[in-house]
């Protein structure tokens, strides 16, 4: 009788084996969804990056504002005639510093 009991109890193991861990496994399938996931969060932000990319050219056949702005921005230029004033914000004095401190307090 332990013959028997054995032997249908190795059957279940072999029978478990590629159901858990061989090729269809489910361990197979739960790493290949996790890969499948991953790579939908990819595509979704390549498809936002194409998005915006596919906007600029459209932006820079069309139209010159985008071309005007991108001069501005990244080579500092400026339209004829027009003069650039750039405002630097400078450092509160000792004296205002406490003054704005004393009335938080209050």
């Amino acid at each position: 009788m332990r013959i028997v009991v054995y032997g249908m109890l190795a059957l279940l193991v072999i029978i478990q084996y590629p159901l858990w861990l061989g090729k269809g496994g489910w361990l197979r399938v739960y790493e290949l969804d996790r890969q499948v996931s991953k790579q939908f969060e990819k595509n979704d932000a390549l498809a936002a990056r194409n998005a915006k990319l596919s906007g600029e050219v459209k932006d820079l056949k069309d139209g010159t504002k985008a071309i005007e702005e991108r001069a501005r921005a990244e080579h500092g230029m400026s339209k004829e005639g027009e003069i650039f004033v750039q405002v630097v914000p400078g450092k509160k004095p000792a004296n205002d510093s406490a003054k704005d401190e004393a009335a938080k307090a209050k």
